[in-house]
């Protein structure tokens, strides 16, 4: 009898504890999301659903999905150097919005990556305050490791982005601003795609 009491006992003790702890993650998430932000990085849907090639014609060509790939590495650097960062969904507010597009050429001929990242910023209120290219070129091979060559391609171009935007002065100012009244609305993510953008990127969709 004692016995059972006592496993009742520890049970009980087990699930209050993993709901205690559910608790606690869940008002931790929701500060995280009530927490206004520097950044709100965007990367369009399609960028994880549908993959590009790397082509190579003397041996076999590489798909691959671009936003799995720049998603960490981008949100790596820009918290290393604009701490809080994080990425753009519904809940969550910021002081602009990044938005990167990634793009991934292969010369098979002289054997080298050709990555881009184009960043376009906006302050809170959806208004484009600039843009910001990246490019990068890493030797490589399409047959051997390729996610290794087109993770650095990528790592170079956004590092090039990164120090673009810490050496502008205007959005070092709007970071550091309290205008509570500038900031995004986490569900003003899903009207992106709807924000202005530069006509010559436009055009190379």
């Amino acid at each position: 009898m004692k016995t059972n009491i006592v496993r009742l006992i520890a049970a009980f003790t087990l699930l209050l504890n993993i709901g205690l702890a559910a608790n606690q993650a869940q008002a931790e998430e929701n500060a995280a999301k009530s927490t206004v932000a520097n950044m709100l990085l965007y990367i369009q849907p399609v960028e994880y659903t549908n993959s590009i090639n790397v082509m190579n014609y003397f041996s076999q060509d590489y798909w691959f999905e671009q936003g799995p790939v720049v998603e960490p590495l981008a949100l790596k650097q820009f918290n290393a150097s604009f701490s809080p960062v994080t990425m753009c969904e519904a809940g969550r507010s910021a002081k602009m919005i990044v938005w990167l597009q990634p793009r991934m050429f292969y010369n098979p001929q002289l054997q080298m990556f050709h990555g881009q990242i184009t960043a376009n910023v906006y302050t809170g209120k959806g208004e484009l305050k600039t843009s910001y290219v990246g490019k990068s070129k890493v030797h490589g091979f399409v047959d051997i490791k390729p996610e290794k060559w087109i993770e650095k391609s990528y790592e170079q171009a956004i590092s090039k982005v990164v120090n673009k935007i810490k050496a502008d002065k205007d959005l070092q100012q709007l970071m550091g601003a309290n205008d509570q009244s500038a900031t995004m609305d986490g569900v003003s993510c899903g009207i992106v795609s709807s924000f202005p953008i530069p006509k010559v990127r436009a055009l190379s969709f």
